[in-house]
């Protein structure tokens, strides 16, 4: 390509305008070179050859920032660092760190110079005869490839970034020690609110302190290479570490406040916090100085071979101090995670068991893979290993903080108002049934969402690309259109389960037939809203993972025919059962008599009844099989009595007896199921050996019976106080007569077997 005259005029021209463009408001350029630039770039123009060739290599420009976002400046500013490196490295060894500095320190300078050249303004304000602040002194021109002049510059810069730092931290505590008193202060429930709030202003602090003291430095790093001809390059190694190092630090302090425990998010004590933000800060202040200062410098001034040694003895140090750590600190940690495993049940807590057994051997993983990377392919396996660090750092976090705030947010327990308590009292606990599940379905998809951002940071799988797809674009939105059919299912069923409550569920002033009766439809229509929400919300379901329910529909509504036919007992349990409900001829509690059973009732379902008879028998009488319901317990009930008394009593003094009887009834413990006066029928019949008096007792229901047995106990004590005989059954012996009328010897056998003979004659 560059064999082509036009060609190789039309990529200068294309460089000059893009220069052009950017350098525009330089102040330091040049008048002669700006003019040159003009003039190449209106020939340029003029040619209608070369213009057009211009526009051709704008558009293959284009089409190559497609497929190779990584353009040729990145290449050209590589060659020509190596180009001055005095060590005679190549290119593709000139560091990611070095190339980083290279812009920033370039940049640093177009800063330095504006600085000068707003300062020679300045001053000429105020005096035409000073000497420009800027203009450099020959006297000044230091050597740059002493060693002792290098590390003098980067001294001066760390003093004076370092100094502006720790001044800065300093003013920033009182806000840092604020933040911290108003994340503790308040109620516990919106603890964690208030914490994320108070850590999100803390590292903004932090950053910004950090930032300007990064500012501060780059302030000064024009300063030493005007004044004393420092290398901008390797001063901005300096400050990008130091920006990256302590902006990292900063991201610690935010598990692992040692000063501030109301801005630390990890639930531990202040000592193990100020020991692991102390080890961490020591890791990340050796990897990041000995790997963006030192090993840069070492490649560019020395050799790429000691380069390459220090960085090796640099991860090896880290290795073994962190190797030293973890081996040491084992059992405290897993001491702390199996009592946290104490606590926890089931699947939950054996991953606890399984991490605090074994967590010791995954850091030493993962310090080792970090020490081979580094070593193996430091320029590009190492900033990978770092991103996707930082990126499952963030992930986790994000992922425990929003579990946490949903657990405080919502509590143990959600308590509602009383009003709304009295009115539905199963509501909260339903809710609370409801909202813990729906929790941990929350807390296992945030598992599942970290678990797959964390894969896809570590490159194991590429969730874009999958997401990209049209499986992966249908898993996702069915996903998400299950769930919210599942939540609304849930909130239907909340809502209609708990106005049914509202509407059957008796209260303080029911009377126990209405009790009974509320509570019998509340099974009945809990059964029939929990069976058709269920079939329903299966039937959208499997309409949204791609399953055709017209079929099923179809094949339910055949089935459905089939069974009709089939099973007609069945369809008429069910009709009648509900026609029974309707009418309101049985309630639970009650008792009554259906078909050839009678009992209490126990349960009253859509098909059958469940009664308990006397003897506590369980009949379950299918509703088909049921002509008649008698129910013994509606409204009221009535004690019928029918009490005998012999031929040669009184009847109005048995009368009087019986209401002598009825009155200390009355009177006694059954003085609250009486609802009527005695009611005396009369004479009900006048039978073989007694006449038989009537009498009716209302009651209240189901307590009739109870009733009748106090009062036929006071009526045999009332009658047997004035002598009314309660005639019973006799049995009369005749031994026959003789023809003269007198009776036979009569044999008697007495208990101890003595025999008396008898002479029974006329009149004996």
């Amino acid at each position: 390509m560059s064999h082509h005259p036009q060609l190789l005029r039309g990529l200068t021209a294309c460089l000059s305008l893009i220069l052009l463009l950017f350098t525009a408001t330089a102040p330091a350029q040049e008048p002669v070179a700006k003019a040159n630039q003009y003039g190449e770039l209106a020939d340029l123009l003029e040619d209608d050859a070369s213009r057009q060739l211009l526009i051709d290599q704008l558009r293959d420009l284009q089409e190559g920032a497609v497929s190779a976002p990584i353009g040729v400046e990145d290449d050209a500013r590589a060659a020509e660092i190596a180009d001055k490196a005095p060590s005679g490295q190549t290119a593709e060894q000139v560091s990611l760190a070095r190339r980083m500095a290279s812009v920033t320190g370039s940049l640093a300078g177009d800063m330095g110079r504006q600085f000068v050249a707003l300062g020679a303004l300045v001053t000429g304000w105020f005096g035409a005869d000073a000497e420009p602040a800027g203009a450099p002194a020959a006297s000044t021109s230091l050597d740059m490839k002493t060693a002792s002049a290098a590390l003098l510059n980067l001294v001066i810069l760390a003093v004076v970034t370092f100094v502006v730092f720790w001044a800065l931290r300093a003013l920033a505590s009182s806000i840092f020690a604020r933040l911290s008193h108003w994340a503790g202060a308040g109620p516990a429930k919106l603890a964690i609110l208030r914490t994320t709030a108070a850590v999100a202003l803390a590292i903004l602090v932090d950053g910004v302190v950090v930032v300007l003291a990064y500012l501060a430095g780059t302030f000064v790093t024009p300063l030493l290479s005007e004044q004393l001809g420092a290398d901008a390059t390797r001063l901005a190694l300096f400050l990008n570490a130091f920006l990256l190092v302590e902006l990292a630090k900063a991201g610690l302090r935010v598990f692992f406040s040692s000063r501030y425990e109301g801005l630390r998010l990890l639930p531990v004590a202040q000592q193990q916090a100020r020991y692991c933000n102390r080890f961490l800060a020591r890791e990340a202040g050796l990897i990041g100085y000995g790997l963006l200062v030192l090993v840069p410098m070492l490649n560019f001034n020395f050799s790429p071979v000691l380069g390459s040694a220090v960085s090796t003895v640099v991860m090896l140090v880290a290795l073994i101090y962190a190797a030293t750590v973890i081996l040491r600190k084992r059992t405290v940690l897993r001491d702390a995670l199996t009592q946290r495993a104490s606590a926890r049940t089931g699947v939950v807590r054996l991953m606890w068991l399984v991490l605090a057994r074994s967590w010791h051997w995954l850091a030493l993983t993962y310090a080792l893979l970090v020490f081979a990377v580094t070593v193996l392919n430091p320029e590009t396996a190492l900033p990978y290993v770092a991103l996707a660090t930082l990126e499952t750092l963030v992930f986790v976090g994000l992922g425990l903080l929003g579990s946490v705030a949903l657990g405080q947010l919502i509590g143990k327990e959600i308590q509602l108002p009383e009003g709304l308590k009295a009115s539905m009292p199963h509501l909260q606990d339903r809710v609370n049934i409801y909202v813990p599940s729906g929790l941990k379905v929350i807390r296992a998809l945030i598992l599942a969402l970290v678990i797959v951002m964390s894969l896809d940071a570590w490159a194991l799988y590429d969730l874009g690309a999958w997401y990209a797809t049209t499986t992966g674009t249908q898993a996702v939105s069915a996903l998400v259109d299950i769930l919210i059919i599942l939540a609304l299912a849930a909130a239907v069923w909340v809502v209609l389960a708990s106005l049914v409550e509202h509407k059957f569920c008796p209260d303080e002033n029911s009377t126990p037939a209405q009790a009974a009766r509320g509570e019998t439809l509340l099974g009945l229509f809990h059964t029939t809203l929990a069976i058709t929400i269920i079939i329903m919300t299966v039937m959208i379901v499997l309409s949204e993972v791609g399953v055709d329910i017209g079929p099923l529909i179809a094949g339910a509504g055949v089935l459905g025919l089939a069974v009709g036919f089939g099973a007609q007992k069945l369809v008429q349990d069910v009709i009648t059962g509900v026609f029974i409900q309707l009418e309101n001829a049985m309630n639970t509690g009650d008792f009554v008599g259906v078909g050839a059973h009678s009992g209490t009732v126990e349960r009253v379902g859509i098909r059958s009844v469940a009664l308990r008879d006397l003897y506590g028998t369980y009949h379950i009488v299918p509703f088909s099989s049921v002509d008649a319901v008698s129910n013994y317990t509606r409204e009221f009930g009535n004690h019928v009595g029918e009490y005998g008394i012999a031929y040669r009593e009184s009847i109005d003094d048995a009368i009087v007896q019986l209401e002598a009887a009825f009155e200390a009834l009355k009177d006694g413990e059954h003085r609250k199921d009486i609802l009527a006066p005695l009611e005396v029928a009369g004479v009900s019949a006048l039978a073989d050996s007694s006449v038989n008096i009537r009498t009716v007792i209302k009651t209240t229901p189901g307590n009739q019976w109870a009733v009748g047995r106090a009062f036929n106990r006071l009526v045999k004590i009332y009658f047997d106080k004035a002598g009314i005989e309660i005639p019973f059954p006799h049995t009369t012996l005749y031994f026959g007569e003789d023809r003269d009328g007198s009776a036979p010897a009569a044999n008697v056998r007495l208990a101890d077997d003595r025999v008396v003979s008898t002479q029974v004659g006329n009149g004996g």
